[in-house]
């Protein structure tokens, strides 16, 4: 496989970044919901919230990259066989809404703690404060970021399911498209 897309598959670079992203994700919602569950002041509590952050801030470098990787890597992959157009606007507007939700998240999240009055430490390496102080803004930057997290799952999930319309109920290769080469047993 080349790292390039091509008329019928996606490039492995896209590939494993789609993926990637997908694994972040399912650890940035986990940890929020396990600091939610663990006892307030505890270590634990902490540590989630701090793994929360780090992996939100490499969703964010990953996402930079992934939209370099999509104006580099060549076109995407035609639908084999053709779908409508309404379809293809609408997949696009998806993409565009779930890299929205993947720019802003990570962002409201800096400016939040920023507000806060706290670090942003990211790998060891205290991050600038996007805002000064200000506990009124911290909290409804926190509630956006809540709201709009809630959100997310929505669209995950629609992308998700749509993924799974067009391969067991539309029968084309939109899914396949997006999954590593496959080696055929002999």
């Amino acid at each position: 496989m080349h790292w390039k897309n091509d008329t019928h598959h996606y490039g492995s670079l896209a590939i494993a970044m789609h993926w990637l992203t997908l694994a972040l994700l399912v650890g940035v919602y986990a940890t929020i919901q396990l600091h939610d569950l663990a006892a307030k002041g505890s270590a634990l509590r902490a540590d989630l919230k701090l793994w929360h952050f780090a992996l939100g801030l490499s969703l964010f470098a990953l996402v930079g990259a992934r939209l370099g990787v999509r104006l580099f890597s060549g076109t995407a992959p035609v639908i084999e066989p053709g779908v409508a157009r309404w379809q293809l606007r609408s997949a696009h507007l998806l993409h565009a809404a779930l890299y929205a939700f993947l720019i802003a998240m990570p962002l409201l999240g800096w400016l939040t703690v920023s507000a806060a009055g706290k670090p942003v430490v990211f790998l060891g390496v205290e991050l600038p404060a996007l805002l000064s102080a200000d506990k009124g803004l911290a909290k409804s930057l926190e509630d956006v970021h809540e709201t709009i997290g809630e959100l997310g799952y929505w669209l995950i999930g629609l992308h998700a399911a749509a993924a799974l319309v067009h391969h067991y109920w539309m029968h084309d290769d939109t899914l396949v498209r997006m999954l590593p080469d496959r080696v055929e047993p002999r």
